[in-house]
């Protein structure tokens, strides 16, 4: 997905020069910068470079203060780490359908909050923008705190506005897999500065002994170590500088492939709640059933796939969730803990039928930006051809 080439080696090869490698630093500041880039390109107060994406989860989980006693909601499609992440912050992930939009349902996250909600985490997974007006407008009545897992979203935006700026945080990925990339490595963002206080020091253990600590309204607390290296940081401004470029060819690529199967009676694309802020990862079909879904994936040319057969993201496959093992020893497992023994972790294979339905008549397709005229017409034309024959 990412595009990657003698910048970034020239960045990283700028920082090993300096032999200053540790972000914290007199010297070139790489992942400080990166960090005032990000916070300025997502339009946040406030953001701290980590180490992932689940780092980033966990440090905003922590910020806002949430853990034993508290549940908080997430979807049933998404990667295991949105789950594991409220675990390691000590709470009780309670998982929601997801609606036609491959997105969180907020009709079925209200019938999960009760009095023990702390938080809800939409997730734009694949790009996808979560109904953050629906989501917004939950947390208000109920008080709620919303964590944005933009992780598979970098750049993405929701009426106009960045993913992971709506709610009282965001998560960011820049693994192998993501929009842009180090490698490894992720963002926090937030606007409150006593979240990003807690965050801050929960991201470097060692924070009492930094300089910033100085500046600390908080009493620094034990963290962990998810910090990154000023090689990855430079390697993340230079990435970051490709954003926008590679979010206006992946929404390029998708918007006409989307405009030239629109006359195509066999095919229904999936409901988007922001077609326009979408990152244009995916392009994603919705048929009436799980055969015509598979038959019209492994046509000639259509390379698609079925997200139900993704394992991973689906929560049927989270081990350490659907079987309770929340921790390396007992006593600091959550689901053990005194505190949530009356939370809501009633698993089930069967709990959300909804979102095993859609993902099992969902096709997949995954584009490329770099993708050339030729490219393009050639996955429209075999999409034809396969819903001709379904």
């Amino acid at each position: 997905m990412f595009r990657i080439g003698k910048e970034e080696a020239e960045a990283a090869a700028r920082v090993m020069e300096s032999k200053m490698l540790f972000r914290i630093n007199d010297g070139l500041k790489e992942v400080e910068h990166f960090e005032e880039e990000w916070a300025e390109t997502i339009g946040t107060k406030y953001s701290i470079c980590v180490s992932g994406g689940t780092a980033a989860l966990i440090a905003a989980l922590v910020g806002l203060e949430i853990g034993p006693g508290d549940e908080v909601i997430v979807p049933g499609y998404t990667f295991m780490a949105t789950a594991t992440a409220v675990l390691a912050a000590g709470a009780i992930p309670v998982i929601a359908e997801i609606d036609d939009s491959l997105t969180l349902d907020p009709a079925d996250v209200e019938k999960k909050i009760n009095k023990n909600t702390k938080a809800i985490i939409p997730v734009h997974i694949c790009g996808f923008p979560a109904n953050m007006d629906k989501i917004m407008e939950l947390a208000r009545k109920y008080n709620l705190k919303v964590v944005e897992d933009a992780c598979q979203a970098d750049g993405g935006s929701y009426n106009g506005k960045r993913l992971g700026s709506i709610g009282d945080a965001g998560a960011f990925s820049f693994n192998h897999f993501k929009i842009i990339s180090a490698g490894e490595g992720g963002a926090f963002v937030t606007d409150s500065r006593r979240v990003y206080e807690r965050a801050l020091v929960y991201h470097d253990g060692g924070s009492q002994f930094r300089p910033y600590a100085n500046g600390l309204e908080i009493q620094p607390f034990m963290g962990a170590q998810y910090r990154i290296s000023e090689i990855l940081g430079a390697i993340l401004r230079v990435q970051l500088q490709r954003l926008d470029g590679i979010l206006t060819d992946l929404r390029k690529v998708k918007k006409t492939i989307m405009q030239a199967l629109s006359d195509v009676k066999n095919l229904t694309f999936i409901r988007s709640n922001d077609i326009v802020g979408d990152c244009g990862t995916v392009l994603a079909f919705a048929f009436a059933d799980e055969k015509t879904a598979r038959t019209f994936a492994a046509s000639q040319g259509v390379n698609g796939s079925l997200p139900i057969d993704s394992g991973k993201h689906v929560f049927t496959n989270w081990g350490p969730v659907m079987n309770k093992l929340g921790g390396h020893n007992n006593d600091v497992n959550p689901y053990l803990m005194e505190k949530n023994k009356e939370l809501n972790m009633n698993y089930a294979k069967d709990m959300c039928p909804k979102t095993l339905d859609t993902l099992s008549r969902t096709v997949f397709i995954s584009l490329d930006p770099d993708w050339n005229e030729e490219k393009i017409n050639q996955v429209i034309s075999s999409c034809r051809e396969a819903a001709g024959r379904i």
